[in-house]
């Protein structure tokens, strides 16, 4: 599944592709109702209609949303739209720690650092 930019999950716009892994993709969105930009993660739709995958999905969402902490982001909603199953979070700029490695191990205090 990949949603084209200008695709509206509910009051969310798709923006722009941001990664993909196991649990679905992700992308930069905006909230059309507060006007702020915000994270979309959006459980694939092979696996969409799947009831272990969906329970997952949403208790990913009940988790992360039971949580209150700066390394941690906060979820804004949890919903489905013409079929799509989705999770709005705060959308974090920054690199990734594919981007920090460069094609080498980080040092030691750094992956300390990023644990911590």
């Amino acid at each position: 599944m990949s949603l084209p930019p200008g695709t509206r999950l509910g009051v969310f716009e798709i923006l722009s592709p941001l990664g993909a892994g196991g649990m679905g993709e992700v992308y930069k969105a905006r909230d059309t109702r507060l006007g702020r930009e915000v994270a979309i993660k959006v459980l694939p739709s092979g696996v969409s209609t799947d009831p272990d995958r969906l329970r997952r999905f949403e208790t990913e969402a009940r988790s992360a949303s039971s949580l209150n902490h700066p390394n941690i982001v906060t979820v804004y909603d949890v919903g489905h739209s013409d079929g799509t199953s989705f999770i709005a979070m705060e959308l974090v700029d920054g690199r990734t720690l594919r981007e920090l490695q460069t094609g080498r191990p980080l040092p030691t205090k750094t992956v300390l650092a990023i644990a911590a």
